[in-house]
C-alpha cells in the first residue's frame, strides 16, 4: 500500500489554503464601493453614471484582461501569474484609497485587471491539482468570496464613522474605508509565496500554445458563457446599485449597508448547500432553475414589497451566489483538460463580464431619467428569465466537451439541445 509524504500533504493543504485566501480578494474590493456610493458622490461631484462607472470599470477590465490571464499562465506558470494578479490588486486598492478621482478610477481598473487574470486562472489550478474533488473546491472557494464580500459591505459605513473618530484627514473617511480591505491581498500574498519558492511548470496542455479557439463555436460552450453572463449581470447591478435603492426607499445607510452586506453573506450560504450535493446531481437543470426562481423572487419582492428588503436580498443572494457556483464548476465539469477550462473560463468571463460591465451604468442612466428604481428593476426581472433559459440549457447534460482533434461543428449547433 502506497503512503502519502506529510510533506506532500501539508503541501497541498497550503496550496488549497492559499487559493481560499485568493478567493477573499476577488470580490471584497468591489462590494464595498456600494454603500460608500452616495459620499463618494457627494464629496468627488460625481453623477450616477459615473458612479456606475466605479463598478463598471472592473467589469470592463475583467473583460479586457480575461483573454490575457490564459496566455500569462503559459508563459510564466499559474503560480506566477497568480502571484501577478494579488499584486495588481494590493496596488489598485492603495491607489483607490488616495482619496482623489484619478486615483479612484486608476485604482479601479487596475483592481479588474488583477481579479480577471485569477478569475480565469482559479478553475484550470483547481482542474490541475484537484481533478477529483472540483465542485467541493468550487464551492470553499466560492463561500470565502461571499465572506470577503459580506465583510466588506457590512463594514463599509462603520469603516467611515472609526475615520471620522480618529479624525482621519490626509484622506477622505471614505477612501479610508475602501483602504481598509488591503489586508486580505496582503496576508494572501504572504501564503502564496512559498508556491513561487516551490514553482513547477505548468502541465503540458496549460502551455501547449492551440488556442481552443473552436470553442467559440461550441453550443455547448455558448450556453454556459450565457449562463454566467447574465448571473453576472445581474449580481453587479445589485452589488453596485442595491444600497442607493434601499436608501432611496426609506433605509438608513447603515441599514442598507447591512442588507447589502446580507446580500453578499447569502451568496455564500449556497457554497454550505452545494458541497455535499454538486457531485451527485448528475442532471443540474433543476437545481439551475430553482437557483434562478429564487432570484426571481427576490428582484420582484423588492419591487412590489421594498418593507422586506432584507428577505428578498437574501433570497437574490442565494439564487445569485448559487448559480455562480454551478456556473464555474460546469467549467471544470464540461472541459476534458485543464487548457479547454483555462480557455472556456476565458470566454466565459469576457463576454459575462463585458454584458455585466453594461448593467450598473445602463440602470443607474434609466434612473437617472425616470427618478425611480421601478423601471430598472423590472429590467432585472426579465433579464432573470433570460438567465433561466440559459442555465436549463448549460445544465442539461454531463457530456464534455471534445478536444479539438474531435470537435465537429456541424453536430454542435448552437440550438442544439
Amino acid at each position: 500500500m502506497t503512503q502519502v509524504q506529510p510533506s506532500r500533504i501539508n503541501n497541498t493543504a497550503f496550496l488549497l489554503f492559499g487559493i481560499l485566501l485568493i478567493a477573499i480578494s476577488l470580490r471584497s474590493p468591489i462590494t464595498g464601493v456600494g454603500p460608500l456610493l452616495d459620499l463618494i458622490r457627494d464629496q468627488l461631484n460625481l453623477s450616477a453614471t459615473q458612479a456606475g462607472m466605479l463598478t463598471t470599470l472592473p467589469l470592463l477590465a475583467f473583460a479586457i484582461f480575461s483573454p490575457v490571464a490564459s496566455k500569462l499562465a503559459r508563459k510564466h506558470g499559474l503560480e506566477h501569474a497568480l502571484m501577478t494578479s494579488l499584486i495588481l490588486v494590493l496596488t489598485g486598492i492603495t491607489m483607490r484609497s488616495l482619496g482623489s478621482t484619478t486615483t479612484l478610477f486608476i485604482g479601479t481598473v487596475t483592481i479588474g485587471a488583477g481579479i480577471a487574470i485569477a478569475n480565469v486562472l482559479l478553475p484550470s489550478l483547481m482542474k490541475r491539482d484537484f481533478p477529483n474533488k472540483v465542485t467541493t473546491i468550487t464551492s470553499i472557494y466560492v463561500l470565502m468570496m461571499g465572506v470577503g464580500s459580506a465583510l466588506s459591505a457590512s463594514l463599509a459605513i462603520p469603516m467611515t464613522h472609526l475615520a471620522d473618530t480618529l479624525a482621519i484627514s490626509f484622506i477622505p473617511n471614505w477612501a479610508f474605508a475602501l483602504g481598509g480591505i488591503v489586508i486580505f491581498p496582503i496576508i494572501a500574498i504572504l501564503v502564496w509565496l512559498p508556491q513561487m519558492r516551490n514553482h513547477t511548470p505548468p502541465t503540458a496542455d496549460i502551455t501547449e500554445l492551440d488556442s481552443h479557439s473552436y470553442l467559440w463555436r461550441s453550443a455547448q460552450a455558448w450556453q454556459i458563457t450565457l449562463f454566467l453572463a447574465f448571473n453576472s449581470f445581474l449580481m453587479y447591478i445589485f452589488i453596485s446599485w442595491l444600497p442607493t435603492i434601499l436608501v432611496d426607499k426609506g433605509y438608513s445607510h447603515e441599514q442598507a449597508g447591512v442588507i447589502h452586506g446580507l446580500l453578499q453573506l447569502f451568496t455564500a450560504v449556497p457554497a454550505i448547500v452545494l458541497i455535499p450535493l454538486m457531485s451527485r446531481i448528475q442532471d443540474k437543470r433543476l437545481l439551475s432553475l430553482s437557483l434562478t426562481l429564487l432570484a426571481f423572487i427576490g428582484i420582484t419582492g423588492l419591487i412590489i414589497a421594498p418593507s422586506l428588503a432584507i428577505l428578498w436580498a437574501m433570497l437574490f443572494g442565494f439564487g445569485a451566489g448559487g448559480g455562480f457556483i454551478v456556473a464555474l464548476a460546469l467549467i471544470s465539469l464540461r472541459t476534458s483538460d485543464a487548457h479547454q477550462a483555462a480557455t472556456l473560463s476565458g470566454m466565459a468571463q469576457f463576454l459575462g463580464y463585458l454584458l455585466a460591465a453594461t448593467g450598473p451604468i445602463m440602470m443607474g442612466a434609466i434612473h437617472e431619467q425616470m427618478q425611480s428604481w421601478t423601471l430598472p428593476l423590472i429590467i432585472c426581472a426579465l433579464s432573470n428569465v433570460l438567465w433561466s433559459i440559459f442555465a436549463l440549457l448549460a445544465s442539461k447534460s454531463d457530456i464534455i466537451l471534445p478536444p479539438k482533434k474531435s470537435f465537429h461543428s456541424k453536430s454542435d449547433n448552437f440550438l442544439s439541445t
